[in-house]
């Protein structure tokens, strides 16, 4: 923050246009124009480093003059002329209106402010004596910095038969899962890990962070690429499946800091939010697709008729995660977050849809093979008024959970329920999620028209059903993990593998068949390539083991004359003899219901490069 102190004999101003887009409205507190003598004219520049913290210190060194020269007012001015590092419009008012209210606090109705955003005409006239003209830079220090305010929580454990424990005392028996997930999050006490075979797995398929960028952006080679866009349209494909419209939509990733309700949305998640400045303007990286669905609904004229109904998309997101929690597939600060909001008529109907939405995401872990333990945050007046419906949805956990119980209004959700997997390192892992948002719809403007044709503002739940596309990954190598230390072959889901059938001829005499094979599987949308590298068999059949491939398949003369297939299924371990149909009929039922994607990589082996992260 920059400070221009003047004493002025005589000071006056008056609004003349705006200077931008929205500006303070005027008021009777917040004048047109102003005009007075013996003034303290505190001019005064808001940078975008600064919060709210940072009026507490500018009080400080407006006080040590005050107490010097007695003025009879106290002017803030907003004057953006101080420095070339500004903040957002709105964020800027905030902070003067917070040192406005200090100010006043002490100095009483003395203290006045000139409207915010307006270009303005004025006068002064300066004492000339050594305190009339002084200037102040404040930044925050080590020591002077204000700690972000911890929310004060009450952690409880509710089970599914409406009991309430403190979770000191709660038998955990049975439940290692869920003291896990309490050791951390009431606790802060986290197992110590060790060496997380997720991470090696992201990386044989081509997951890799990318050193010409920002800490924490990955790159995605040919098979991780492949398997974001499959988990991308399988994302839509889950949203559509709630039985209610749901609109796919697609928007920028960019947020103009000085439209108030981006503003108050954004400043919500502090210091996890990317800011770029372009053309002298503060921008938001979105941290998911909030603000560009809210700014598209808010134009839709959307009747009580048209409820519920959701609006989808898979939106690249960003959140500036510290360096030490970033996690290759897991906690980055750009990802792919399928979000969906659906609009609901209220309270009633929003906490309807929410078990629908409950639902639906526990079928799609235990597709994976995992079932969640759940954390409840709550708002305190939620929590008492609404009490029995929470109970509602802890019966359909079928288990206990941990609830964190919060003061209202912080937030502009009543219920969040964050969804983890205990990893193969036994920590919490966040995958899926559902709110209740009862604050966006007012506060971007979205409305709906009632039955008496009358504008309400509607419910949103917000809901990431499989998580972000790589979390959602995470998940699914996780439990690869946890079969290899049981001491199985770890695998992931057909659907999801870059390559489903590995086609090996055993000499050049088996090539045209083996084309023939490889191009009827094709036909039939499934991804498949041909390993025709002059390489021994041992060495394709190891490097196809490498890729996890799901199908590999040698072709021989023997197969060649018989009209068959010599199949290896990693799933199971077993080599089989199969026909061309049966294993198309195979793939069709391991596949059913996910999308089929266009493979990444050429047809023949020969053909690629090496890939550094096969190795």
């Amino acid at each position: 923050m920059k400070l221009l102190l003047i004493h002025a004999r005589k000071f006056s101003y008056k609004v003349t246009e705006k200077a931008i887009e929205e500006p303070e409205p005027l008021s009777k507190d917040i004048r047109e124009s102003g005009s007075y003598e013996n003034a303290l004219v505190v001019f005064t520049t808001v940078e975008k480093e600064d919060d709210e913290s940072i009026a507490e210190q500018a009080v400080n060194e407006i006080k040590s003059v005050v107490e010097k020269i007695k003025p009879s007012y106290i002017i803030l001015y907003p004057y953006s002329h101080l420095s070339n590092k500004l903040a957002s419009p709105q964020k800027a008012l905030d902070i003067l209106e917070k040192l406005h209210s200090l100010l006043k606090d002490i100095y009483g109705e003395t203290v006045l402010r000139a409207p915010f955003g307006w270009y303005k005409a004025f006068q002064i006239e300066c004492y000339g004596h050594p305190l009339s003209e002084l200037s102040k830079s404040i930044e925050k220090t080590r020591a002077g910095e204000i700690i972000r305010r911890e929310i004060e929580k009450e952690y409880v454990i509710i089970t599914p038969d409406g009991k309430v424990y403190d979770p000191r005392e709660f038998d955990y028996t049975g439940y290692e899962e869920l003291k896990i997930l309490v050791e951390k999050e009431v606790f802060g006490r986290e197992l110590p890990g060790g060496v997380n075979k997720v991470n090696d797995y992201c990386r044989k398929f081509g997951f890799e962070w990318e050193p010409y960028s920002d800490h924490g952006h990955m790159r995605y080679g040919p098979h991780a690429a492949l398997m974001i866009e499959a988990i991308g349209q399988y994302s839509w494909i889950v949203a559509r499946s709630l039985g209610i419209p749901v609109f796919k939509i697609l928007g920028t990733n960019m947020f103009d800091l000085s439209k108030k309700p981006v503003y108050e949305h954004a400043k919500l998640f502090g210091d996890r939010l990317y800011e770029i400045e372009s053309d002298g303007r503060r921008y938001v990286l979105r941290y998911a697709a909030c603000h560009q669905q809210f700014a598209m609904l808010k134009d839709w004229v959307i009747s009580y008729k048209n409820l519920p109904m959701g609006m989808f998309e898979l939106a690249d997101s960003y959140r500036l995660e510290k360096r030490g929690e970033l996690n290759i597939c897991f906690r980055m600060r750009k990802f792919y977050m399928p979000d969906l909001h659906i609009l609901t008529r209220d309270l009633k109907e929003a906490i309807s849809v929410s078990k629908r939405v409950q639902e639906k995401i526990f079928e799609e872990a235990r597709k994976v093979g995992r079932e969640y333990i759940a954390l409840y945050n709550i708002t305190r007046d939620f929590y008492e008024k609404y009490f029995d419906e929470i109970l509602e949805f802890v019966k359909r956990e079928g288990k206990p959970v941990l609830a964190a119980i919060i003061p209202a209004g912080i937030y502009y959700w009543v219920l969040n329920v964050e969804y983890h997997i205990i990893d193969n390192l036994k920590r919490p892992r966040e995958i899926a999620t559902f709110q209740i948002d009862v604050g966006n719809g007012e506060r971007f403007g979205i409305t709906y028209v009632d039955e008496y044709d009358e504008k309400k503002h509607p419910i949103i739940i917000h809901t990431a059903i499989i998580g972000s596309v790589e979390r959602y990954l995470y998940m699914v190598l996780d439990t690869a993990a946890h079969m290899e230390l049981q001491g199985k072959t770890p695998y992931i889901p057909t659907w999801l593998s870059p390559i489903q059938v590995r086609l090996i001829p055993l000499s050049k005499e088996q090539i045209d068949y083996t084309l023939e094979i490889a191009n009827a599987l094709i036909n039939k949308g499934f991804r498949v390539d041909v390993d025709d590298r002059e390489e021994s068999l041992g060495k394709k059949i190891r490097e196809a083991a490498k890729e996890w491939i799901p199908y590999i398949v040698v072709i021989g003369k023997r197969e060649v004359e018989s009209k068959t297939l010599n199949v290896r299924i990693r799933r199971t371990n077993d080599q089989v003899v199969m026909t061309l149909d049966d294993l198309i009929n195979r793939l069709e039922e391991e596949t059913k219901g996910y999308p089929r994607i266009i493979q990444t990589l050429p047809l023949l082996v020969s053909q690629r490069p090496s890939f550094s992260y096969h190795a």
